[in-house]
């Protein structure tokens, strides 16, 4: 049974019981992808690291030693 099919089934069960409908699918994703953000954001400062732009960091530093490594 695919998605679409058992939130049709869900819905239609809830009519019948007179509850209100179910939310649809993916109706909240990118609700939890901004809370997953939030919630990695915050370890980071929690632990001491800088919460934005650590990953622009990182590569800047691995050029930056490969650039050192060649020369």
């Amino acid at each position: 049974m695919s998605i679409t099919q058992q939130y049709l089934l869900d819905t239609y069960r809830a009519r019948k019981l007179g509850q209100p409908d179910p939310p649809a699918p993916g109706a909240d994703d990118w609700q939890v992808v901004r809370e997953v953000r939030d919630h990695r954001q915050l370890r980071a400062v929690v632990s001491g690291r800088p919460a934005h732009g650590r990953i622009r960091q990182t590569l800047g530093r691995w050029l930056h030693l490969r650039r050192r490594s060649t020369c």
